[in-house]
């Protein structure tokens, strides 16, 4: 099984542990990543404002994949929804496959049509057997309660993934974070969005959001966080010391990518996880398990 590695923009700046976790469960699944030298942004920022620029950075990558005959794998939620999305309308209007290959066809590509896009954990879910990943469990995670954070660009919006799981009631991550042992938790906020959006316009805002949920965690007893977007992580983790000195709280809760979370109950060790980037330490964590960190 082999993809194109798609890694966006945030992931190499700030979420390194993403994507060191998702190397080594990947190769523990024997899914082959190949990095695609020339991949560019995908084009999510210039949404809101330029359709025409982020329709064709998107065709450039997807472009440049087909090139290679290669699917794309992604870890960022916004660069699925983006990729995606725009694969979705090239395949659906000719004219405007016509119009972005005009433009591909300056720096040699063509784009015709049928990459698929898949997130790591829905390839995961839908491509991977259970007992494959299960085969492969050689630390019992049964002494952890862990918090799933789906995000909003993960399953929305649901037409252009195909419906692969219920936007109201979904539970493909936490199917795979159970093949684990460790017990999911179910919250009120369990859908909400982690604020990221609303941080480059009202930060008390985006804080606030995020602080309602990591509330129903804390009173839910959870000993994690599982998230699959650097974004959500931004906020959960890398936000979390901030909004605990504005609100005069303490969590402590440690936010773990879904395959630092895998990689842990595979045994293996905390570099290999990239757990020393996690901003909130998991000493502690580390420690139930029965792990001596390094």
């Amino acid at each position: 099984m082999k993809y194109a590695l798609f890694l966006g923009c945030t992931i190499p700046a700030r979420s390194r542990n993403y994507e060191v976790s998702a190397r080594k469960v990947a190769e523990k699944l024997a899914i082959e990543l190949e990095d695609v030298e020339d991949f560019i942004c995908c084009g999510f920022p210039m949404k809101p404002t330029d359709r025409r620029s982020f329709n064709l950075m998107a065709a450039y990558n997807l472009a440049l994949a087909e090139e290679k005959n290669l699917n794309i794998c992604t870890l960022c939620s916004s660069c699925t929804s983006a990729l995606t999305e725009a694969a979705h309308l090239i395949s659906r209007d000719a004219d405007l496959k016509k119009q972005l290959n005009e433009q591909l066809s300056k720096v040699g590509l063509c784009y015709e049509g049928g990459v698929r896009v898949r997130h790591f954990a829905r390839l995961l879910y839908e491509e991977i057997a259970p007992d494959d990943v299960k085969t492969l469990i050689r630390r019992d995670l049964g002494e952890l309660r862990i918090g799933v954070h789906y995000g909003c660009h993960y399953l929305k919006p649901s037409e252009i993934y195909d419906d692969f799981d219920d936007v109201e009631n979904p539970r493909s991550i936490d199917f795979l974070v159970a093949l684990t042992g460790a017990r999911v938790i179910d919250y009120p906020g369990k859908k909400r969005c982690c604020g990221g959006p609303v941080l480059p316009v009202d930060e008390k805002v985006a804080m606030s959001v995020a602080k309602e949920k990591l509330d129903e965690l804390l009173q839910a007893g959870a000993d994690a966080l599982c998230v699959v977007c650097p974004f959500c992580s931004v906020m959960y983790d890398g936000n979390q010391r901030s909004i605990e000195s504005e609100w005069g709280t303490v969590y402590n809760l440690p936010v773990l990518y879904l395959p630092q979370i895998l990689g842990l109950a595979m045994g293996l060790d905390e570099n290999e996880l990239g757990l020393k980037m996690n901003v909130v330490k998991t000493r502690d964590l580390l420690s139930r398990l029965g792990i001596t960190p390094k």
